[in-house]
Order: structure tokens, then C-alpha cells, then sequence
């Protein structure tokens, strides 16, 4: 038994069998070619695709993690009459937290979004001890590293909108949507 790959003028030969065959089989460079530009064009199609797709999940992820700090928000409300000095650390595992970046523990440029939690009345990080926040309204402000992506704001008073523009405002989206 033997493996002979040979090259021709425009053929690939590939043989495989008992010594002293001479049948020639294998491909052409022509049908290796079509092969090689039928793969690149599902290539073009699927790879824009699956980038729509996670861009789509990583916003949805950042949506589920709004809604999670709002709903904490709201129980730490009800038990100390205000949302002062909320922490979401005890949400993730942490001392203190100021920001939560996802995905969860994430550095650098693998951060997808970066949420903050404001006073809706001073604009102010509401996680601060700072002595201006009155902690009677809350902003959740989540920022993507995307240019392509949502940005997304929720308040207390029952805001909801995204926007692919930057975020300046605590109350209000610049050609927002509503999610």
C-alpha cells in the first residue's frame, strides 16, 4: 500500500492503493478553486451574522443586569426607607462595587458595558457616602464599549430607553427607544 500525491500541469493526484497502479485521480486546481470561493462566500455571510447575533446577546445580558440592580434597588429601599449608600458589591460578591462591568470580573478592552447607579436628583454616584445625594431616586446608566451597541438608561420614575448615541442625562435619551 502507498499514499503518491503528485502535482501535474493543472491537476492534484492524489493515489492510494497497490504499488504499479498507475490510474491518476484527484481534483483539478479548478474544482479545488470553486471549492475555496464557495467556503469564502458562506464565510461573508454567516461571520456578519454571528457578529449581529452577540452584539445582540451581550445588550440583552446588559438589559437583564439593569433590571437585577433596579429590582436590589427596590428591596433595599423597603427595608432602610432610602437609596442612599446602596452597594451592589453584595450582588456579585464583592466589598464594594461602584460600577459593574460585564461580563462580571472583567478588565480592560474585554469590558462590554460598564453600569452605573446615580442620584437622580444630584447625578451623583448613588453608591457614594457623598452628603449631597438625598436617595430618593435612583438612574442606571449602562454604557457600551461598542460604538454599534445600545447604551441604555432606567430611573425610578419609570424611564426606560436605549440610544446608540453617548448618554449626557440622567432623565432623558437623545433619540431613545424604549426597551
Amino acid at each position: 500500500m502507498f499514499l503518491q500525491i503528485n502535482l501535474y500541469k493543472d491537476t492534484l493526484a492524489i493515489k492510494y492503493g497497490k504499488s504499479g497502479s498507475n490510474a491518476r485521480s484527484g481534483f483539478t486546481l479548478i474544482e479545488l478553486m470553486i471549492v475555496v470561493v464557495i467556503i469564502a462566500i458562506i464565510a461573508a455571510i454567516a461571520l456578519p451574522a454571528y457578529t449581529e447575533y452577540t452584539r445582540k446577546a451581550v445588550a440583552a445580558k446588559a438589559e437583564q443586569e439593569i433590571q437585577k440592580i433596579a429590582e436590589q434597588l427596590e428591596r433595599y429601599k423597603s427595608r432602610n426607607f432610602t437609596y442612599k449608600r446602596f452597594d451592589p458589591g453584595y450582588i456579585y460578591g464583592v466589598s464594594t462595587l461602584n460600577e459593574v462591568v460585564l461580563p462580571n470580573g472583567a478588565t480592560g478592552t474585554d469590558i462590554k458595558y460598564k453600569i452605573t447607579i446615580y442620584d437622580l436628583d444630584t447625578g451623583k454616584a448613588l453608591t457614594s457616602a457623598d452628603t449631597d445625594n438625598r436617595g430618593l431616586g435612583w438612574a442606571i446608566k449602562a454604557e457600551s464599549s461598542d460604538v454599534k451597541n445600545y447604551n441604555y438608561l432606567m430611573t425610578s420614575k419609570g424611564l426606560r430607553c436605549k440610544t446608540k448615541s453617548s448618554i449626557s442625562s440622567y432623565t432623558a435619551c437623545s433619540g431613545d427607544e424604549t426597551w
